[in-house]
């Protein structure tokens, strides 16, 4: 006869299997698609990206015939059409959309109280948050993979009516594309990580929007020390990797690409750091 072990919620007894970290993966992954609003936000957001980057590709090519040929042949010459292939109103989208995606991922637990339902059937919260990281991270990466090409490729075709058009063997077109991808990721890592902080969806979305945006708006690049606090944000990264040399001449205080690249990275650490520690001490 077996005798059934009881123990104090949120501990595993010894007759019950621990978790496995790839458990907790599949678990994330399900719980992600599990909300049918889930896929149409990427979509929508999708849409949303590609249609600004198209757009302002399309009044180039209408008004292709209104500029002088000076100014056409400078057009190629100044990388406008990489410019063209993800614009600042389109990446301002992508950045705050998937910012609030990544937020909304653990405020709707914190809302619901599925949170605690989680953390009592797994009681290593850092292993739970750290499977939130990987799944939101891979699922961002890939979707902003295919907005990136997907922009590049439709700006790029709408520009090669008026031979207007770069190729992807372009010396500065895989950066472009990288960064902008990867602009996706970093954001959403961001979003998660003051969700995780602040626990509440509309201060998390505030927060994404300050972070994010107004931010780099209020900090100036005119005076040396604002310049490099504005060097150290994420759309500030984001710009420097995807602007021209002609744009770049105008910088006063200019930095290089490994440390647009460095900031990315330190983004995304930070983030997932964050993200993982910030359940330790405050569920406790």
């Amino acid at each position: 006869m077996t005798t059934a072990t009881t123990a104090p919620a949120g501990r595993v007894t010894p007759d019950e299997p621990r978790a496995r970290f790839g458990d907790l993966l599949a678990a994330e992954w399900l719980r992600t698609w599990s909300l049918r609003s889930t896929p149409w936000l990427y979509v929508i957001t999708a849409l949303a990206v590609i249609a600004f980057n198209a757009g302002t590709a399309y009044d180039h090519y209408k008004y292709w015939y209104q500029y002088d040929t000076r100014s056409r042949t400078a057009f190629v010459a100044n990388g406008i059409p990489l410019v063209d292939a993800f614009t600042m109103n389109a990446a301002l989208v992508l950045a705050l959309a998937l910012a609030a995606i990544g937020a909304v991922s653990v405020t709707g637990e914190y809302g619901t109280g599925l949170i605690r339902t989680t953390f009592t059937a797994v009681p290593a919260r850092r292993s739970v948050m750290a499977a939130k990281v990987l799944v939101l991270a891979a699922v961002t990466s890939a979707f902003g993979a295919l907005v990136a090409a997907a922009s590049f490729a439709s700006t790029q075709a709408i520009l090669s009516g008026r031979n207007a058009s770069v190729p992807l063997d372009h010396p500065d077109a895989p950066r472009v594309i990288v960064a902008s991808a990867l602009l996706a990721p970093v954001a959403a890592l961001a979003g998660l990580a003051i969700g995780t902080v602040v626990r509440h969806t509309g201060g998390s979305v505030v927060g994404c929007v300050v972070v994010l945006l107004l931010l780099p708006m209020v900090l100036s690049e005119r005076r040396h020390l604002t310049a490099v606090l504005q060097h150290t944000l994420l759309f500030s990264a984001w710009e420097r990797l995807t602007s021209t040399q002609t744009q770049r001449s105008h910088d006063l205080f200019p930095w290089t690409i490994t440390g647009a690249w460095t900031v990315y990275a330190l983004w995304a650490l930070a983030a997932g750091a964050v993200t993982v520690l910030a359940v330790h001490r405050r569920d406790q």
